[in-house]
């Protein structure tokens, strides 16, 4: 059979950017479909423009903190809604400068939805088009929990928030995640009274607890309210406010209220009975290669319930379609290890296995922590919270890393490779690292480690008699 294209791309986010961009590259006839804006979510309403309002925020904050210091005088006055300037920074972003990536793709934006013919047909708006191979990328959206009394009162999420005309009063936010933390704490240093509400036992949850912990004492400095281990029965309008009730009794009222409890996958209009591909409510069901049920079909990024990470969505991508491309290829993810950070000051960074599931593994194992506040240049540019922890053996394996402080998301990709090539911790020693950088803690963690085997009565007879026979 003779299809209009080699293969077809279903939504433009970091996944479908990656398969699309590559396949041609590779010289396939490739066709991709977005229904919004290119980019995606990360691009549009998620990880882009959330880093530029951090960092605005942080702008506003550094004056208050000189202010304070007394080494700047007046006051720090209210700003304008920075979304106007934001979203010219985004249609900066995703105008010329990355549609020129896609040269050589056949581009369908803004035509409406995908939907399956069959499982080789996909109809957009009127037109129906073929490809040999189809590459479902069409991420999540916000999840919004049945709570009662939410369908009356109007909530925000990552796909309005940027659109806000001014900066609210007051905010409550739900989810303690990497969303929720870092909207908490840019909106705090704009103006807001800000605060968290969680089921969850601390910030973070997907990570180290000492470092969610730390994160919310930071919170609570800067006048964030942190509400963890609480249970959400109703929320009611009172005026101007919003009510959130919890079970045990509490009333937090604020003027807006924004849902970040979470994701979930988006396949209904996908119409995916038409192609036989079996899902359910978590996501397409795919294997180690990314291919769905019916094996031309690929699903890659958040749509198959994986790692929900823009940065992850991007490495399925690319390996999906090299998978696809060569029958020699098998480029299993699980095989790789994925880095996050969340962008509060401090950062808060992860990778590798947590220390609740080092231990119940079994594993016998270390933890070496070096701390920013023992560390001069860190004291010195004002960044003393934090530190660089390191789950290891005697062996110098590492199983884990957690980094808590400036320069975290930076310093984490160093311990990505560590952990992906099984590099020991001699080694990051041995490495010679910029100084005084914060990432020379990660050098001086591993000094650590080896400090304790210098402790050993052995290796110090060893050492004294060598030394001495020289």
């Amino acid at each position: 059979m003779k299809y209009d294209f080699d293969l077809i791309c279903i939504g433009l986010g970091p996944a479908g950017m990656a398969v699309s961009v590559m396949g041609a590259e590779m010289g396939l006839k490739v066709c991709a479909i977005e229904k919004n804006k290119l980019g995606g979510e990360c691009m549009n309403v998620g990880c882009i423009p959330s880093k530029s309002l951090l960092r605005i925020s942080e702008f506003r904050h550094s004056v208050s903190k000189l202010v304070e210091m007394g080494l700047m005088e007046g006051k720090t006055q209210d700003i304008k809604a920075p979304f106007p300037k934001i979203a010219r920074y985004l249609d900066y972003i995703s105008g010329k400068k990355t549609l020129k990536m896609f040269d050589k793709v056949t581009l369908i934006l803004n035509e409406g939805s995908a939907s399956f013919v069959d499982s080789h047909t996909v109809r957009v708006g009127e037109r129906s088009i073929t490809a040999q191979k189809i590459f479902i990328a069409t991420g999540t959206e916000p999840m919004i929990p049945p709570i009662d009394g939410i369908s009356d009162v109007d909530i925000l999420t990552n796909l309005n928030i940027f659109n806000l005309a001014e900066i609210p009063q007051s905010m409550t936010i739900v989810g303690g995640g990497a969303i929720g933390c870092e909207m908490a704490q840019a909106f705090t240093r704009l103006g807001s009274k800000c605060a968290i509400v969680q089921v969850d036992d601390f910030l973070i949850p997907l990570g180290d607890k000492v470092a969610g912990e730390l994160l919310e004492n930071v919170f609570r400095k800067e006048g964030i309210d942190v509400y963890n281990s609480k249970n959400i029965t109703s929320l009611t309008k009172e005026g101007s406010e919003i009510c959130l009730r919890t079970e045990d009794g509490l009333c937090i009222k604020s003027e807006k209220l924004l849902m970040a409890a979470g994701r979930k996958v988006v396949l209904d209009e996908l119409n995916l009975d038409n192609a036989g591909v079996k899902y359910s409510r978590q996501g397409i069901a795919v294997d180690e290669k990314y291919r769905t049920s019916v094996k031309h079909i690929y699903a890659v990024g958040d749509c198959n319930g994986g790692v929900m990470l823009s940065h992850a969505a991007m490495h399925q991508g690319m390996f999906a379609i090299m998978n696809a491309v060569s029958p020699f290829a098998m480029f299993k993810y699980k095989n790789y290890v994925i880095p996050w950070t969340v962008f509060t000051e401090p950062q808060v960074s992860y990778v590798g296995m947590r220390e609740e599931d080092i231990k119940k593994k079994g594993i016998k194992y270390e933890a070496h922590i070096a701390k920013y506040e023992d560390y001069g240049a860190a004291i010195a540019e004002n960044v003393g919270v934090g530190f660089v922890k390191v789950f290891t053996n005697s062996l110098g394996k590492v199983f884990g890393v957690s980094i808590v402080g400036d320069g975290s998301g930076e310093m984490i990709n160093e311990w990505a490779l560590v952990i992906q090539k099984k590099i020991r911790m001699h080694s990051v020693m041995f490495l010679a690292h910029s100084f005084p950088t914060m990432g020379f803690l990660s050098k001086r963690v591993a000094e650590m480690w080896m400090m304790k085997k210098m402790n050993s009565s052995i290796v110090q007879k060893v050492c004294k008699f060598f030394y001495r026979k020289t």
